[in-house]
Formats: structure tokens, sequence, C-alpha cells
């Protein structure tokens, strides 16, 4: 296969996951809330798989590919790029109903957000292409050997984009905004994905020295937004539930980890 090929491939994986943020919205045809509980089960699993990804996935595979320093430089490079980003967005808070009517200004400030959130992820889908020419273990699609690693992150970022497309889509349901509206908008705010796998599959494939900082960038990044960003939302909407929401947190986590056990072994 060609690198313009390999290229394409990848691309077409990252749409997947963009496109599975979009399930987030589904519910919203058929009935018109989502309880709480749910909600939080949904964060936890998100959380869950994620960590997986970074901890049993990206890391062990930078630190094969290189030094533990460059793994490291390469995390606190993706928590220190998250921190700064959200830091230079803290006075903006995104609010997807009043995209049609912002001026250049917001319309900038919303793709920033939106790419704080979702560069990370799409990064880590790149970096975990980077052996696709090359073959070995994997799983054979379409004349493709997709690396272990690949299945295996791929796999992380399209089940969390479920529940993060369910955020972006309640408050626009609250808004008023018709179904198909808030369909659009959740797909729209996990663009940056696709865009951020191709660029890092290039970057690791042309110069792969980059590879084990990647990773670790990917790694690092991932689980300060699982810590910092999923966790805590998911105790607030548990906040008023008995317990505050700790035991389906704490279910939401084992589905998640469980759900990423097969490909852990075939690791």
């Amino acid at each position: 296969m060609t690198f313009l090929q390999d290229l394409t491939f990848v691309l077409v994986a990252a749409i997947l996951t963009n496109l599975a943020a979009g399930l987030g919205a589904v519910p919203f045809f058929f009935i018109d809330e989502i309880s709480d509980r749910i909600y939080v089960v949904l964060w936890g699993l998100a959380s869950g798989v994620m960590l997986s990804a970074s901890l049993f996935g990206l890391l062990p595979e930078g630190l094969r590919q290189g030094s533990p320093l460059l793994v490291v430089g390469g995390a606190v490079a993706g928590v220190g790029l998250v921190i700064l980003a959200k830091r230079a967005l803290s006075n903006y808070e995104f609010h997807p109903e009043t995209i049609s009517e912002a001026d250049f200004r917001q319309l900038v400030l919303i793709v920033g957000t939106l790419t704080v959130h979702s560069f990370p992820e799409g990064v880590a889908v790149g970096v975990a292409f980077a052996d696709l020419p090359v073959g070995g273990r994997g799983i054979d699609v379409l004349r493709f050997t997709i690396p272990l690693l690949a299945v295996f992150v791929t796999t992380a970022i399209a089940i969390q984009n479920i529940p993060e497309g369910l955020a972006v889509a309640i408050p626009l349901k609250t808004a008023g905004l018709s179904n198909t509206k808030i369909l659009g908008w959740v797909l729209f705010s996990s663009l940056p994905q696709p865009i951020a796998a191709v660029i890092a599959f290039y970057f690791v494939n042309v110069t792969r020295a980059v590879l084990p900082i990647g990773l670790g960038f990917a790694a690092g990044a991932m689980i300060f937004l699982v810590l910092f960003e999923l966790l805590p939302e998911a105790r607030t909407r548990g906040s008023q539930l008995s317990g505050g929401g700790r035991l389906e947190l704490a279910i939401g986590l084992a589905i998640g980890i469980a759900i990423m056990s097969p490909l852990l072994i075939a690791g």
C-alpha cells in the first residue's frame, strides 16, 4: 500500500470515531430527557476506556518505541498544552446553540474550545496507526493489517465520544434546537479529531523519532482530561443521586475497563 492509501485509511478510521459522537444525540430522537444516573454511568464508562487506552496501550507502546525520558516528556507536553489552551479560553464558555449568531472572534474561540478536547484524542488515533505500513500483528481489514494498538485506541476513542456527544446534545435539547441540528452540532464538536489524526500519522511516519513523544503526548493529555474533565463532570451530575453517584461511576468505570479487556489480552 502507498503512504497516501495508508493516510486515507487513517482518515476514514478517525472519521468513524467522529461519527460515534453522533450516537450521543440519537436518544433525543426517541426520548426528551436522559437521567443523571445513566449520564454518570456513561461518563464512568468513557473514563474507563480512555484510561485503559492510555495506561495499557499508548504508554507501554511508547516505552517500547523509545526512552522513558521521551515518553514522559511527551506526556508533560500533552498535559501542558491542554492546560495552556484551557487557560487561554477560560473566559469563554462554549454554547453551541449560539454558533449561528457568532462573529469571527466567537467562531475562533468555539473552534479552539472544541480542539482542546478533541485534538489529543485525534493525535492518539494517528500515532496508534504508526505501524500501519509495517504490517505484523494485527487485524486484517480490506487488505490492511491494522496494528492492535490502533484497534485498541480507536475503539476507546469511539466509545468515549458517545457520552461526550451526549454532553453537547443535552444543552442544545434544552435550548429547543431540532434533533437534526443537534446531531449536526454534535458531529461538528468532534471534527478536530480526524484532522489531528492525519497530522499525527503523517509526522510519526516522516520522523519515526517523534513516535514515543507522540504516544506520550496523547496519553498524558487524555489522562488529564479524564481526571480533570470527565470524572468531575460525572461527580457533578451524580451529586443529587444517593451516595453522590459513586456507585454509578464505579459501575461505568468497570464496564469501560471490561470492554477493553479483550483487546488488552490480545495485545
